[in-house]
């Protein structure tokens, strides 16, 4: 969830989607994305749209935690209002942040219950929370399991305390692997681990030791991303006042490199660049849907969307957010209406990213011939482009920015 919105176009109050974004829908999975953006500190890498306690002092009740889950369901609801009778139940629910799980289990519960209401949930609906590990216990793990939810995200990052430190992060070592027992016992389905490399200050030996926790934890999912030092944070501060080095792109290459052969090693396949899991059922369906290009809905401050072609994003403060769903008009910023060649150009960027690829006919005449080059100089996958597919191979996974430039042409 970036903190910086882009321009565009005014929202309907009442939040209407044009006609032309609803047709189709019945052949389209719908998912729903819920912000929560709260945080109890502010890690100095983070650049998404999240508030500490101290930054909404003086706000005003209105962007309160207390009362945010009945305001997300105003949303919901105004959702339900604007999709009109579209009658496809919910595929996946994914509730991001922030930190989700400083809101009380119940309210979590009280926000899937909306969409259950509104929507209705599909029978094998994938329902996800992110959580921070010192945030949650065992009941509170059990309440949310009891209240429909089958899939847990526990930002690690790190093993090793010094890394952790430079990061901002607040948990302690071993914290997130015991949180993994403890979601299983509450009866989760599936349950992730996400990871950081690249950290200031962090070895192969601590990435090493970060990927053995992480898998010896027993996870059925891990998500590995190369740390990105945003400007605005306290992070790229602290580098650009030399009191930590930066990390350079090869030593990213060889801790992607390590990641692939060590979650590889211990049966985890990857289908997204930064995703591996242990089995198809393990993957997240509801990052496939944007990796995909599907419909979701998202709901809270900054929360973005799309249906049908049409893109839209909410108000960033939690405060301007509420107020204007008390007031009955749909929180939206902006939107825009993307074109076919929009579409396309995202599904090439996106669809490259995972393990089936892009179909190559997408690709106009230069992107066929940047494809063919790409398969001579082992960046793509044989096997697949004879079907029909551009598919990256372990190296064309490294160098993935550069070949997805080359096939957009």
């Amino acid at each position: 969830m970036p903190s910086a919105l882009p321009d565009g176009e005014p929202v309907p109050a009442d939040g209407a989607l044009p006609a032309s974004a609803l047709a189709g829908a019945a052949d389209r999975p719908l998912g729903f994305y819920l912000h929560v953006p709260y945080c109890a500190t502010r890690c100095g890498y983070c650049d998404f749209n999240t508030y500490t306690a101290t930054e909404l002092r003086g706000t005003g009740g209105l962007a309160s935690r207390d009362n945010y889950a009945e305001t997300l369901v105003d949303e919901i609801r105004l959702a339900r209002k604007a999709l009109g009778d579209d009658p496809r139940p919910v595929r996946t629910v994914f509730v991001g942040g922030g930190t989700p799980t400083l809101l009380a289990a119940g309210d979590l519960v009280r926000m899937l219950g909306a969409i259950r209401e509104e929507f209705g949930l599909a029978p094998d609906a994938e329902v996800t929370t992110e959580a921070n590990p010192e945030s949650v216990d065992p009941a509170y793990l059990a309440e949310l399991r009891a209240g429909g939810f089958n899939r847990i995200s526990f930002g690690m990052q790190s093993a090793r305390q010094h890394v952790l430190k430079v990061l901002d992060r607040t948990h302690t070592p071993g914290r997130p692997e015991a949180c993994v027992a403890e979601a299983r016992a509450a009866g989760f389905d599936h349950v992730n681990l996400d990871l950081i490399y690249g950290t200031p200050g962090e070895s192969d030996d601590d990435w090493r030791a970060s990927l053995d926790a992480a898998i010896g934890a027993g996870p059925d999912h891990v998500s590995a991303y190369a740390l990105i030092v945003e400007e605005g944070t306290q992070l790229a501060r602290r580098i650009r006042r030399g009191e930590v080095p930066m990390t350079d792109d090869d030593v990213h290459a060889d801790r992607y490199l390590i990641a692939e052969e060590m979650l590889t090693g211990a049966g985890f396949s990857w289908y997204e660049v930064s995703n591996w899991a242990t089995s198809e059922a393990g993957r997240c369906l509801h990052n496939e849907l944007y990796w995909r290009g599907a419909d979701w809905w998202g709901a809270g401050p900054g929360a973005h969307s799309h249906v049908g072609g049409v893109r839209w994003w909410n108000v960033k403060h939690p405060g301007a957010y509420a107020a204007a769903l008390a007031e009955g008009r749909s929180p939206g910023a902006g939107r825009e209406v993307l074109s076919s060649e929009d579409r396309r150009v995202e599904r090439i960027l996106l669809e490259l990213r995972l393990l089936d690829g892009v179909p190559l006919d997408l690709l106009r005449e230069e992107g066929l011939a940047a494809a063919r080059r790409a398969l001579s100089e082992g960046l793509l996958r044989p096997e697949p482009f004879e079907k029909g597919h551009a598919a990256l191979t372990l190296r064309g996974r490294l160098l993935a920015d550069a070949v997805v430039r080359d096939l957009v042409d």
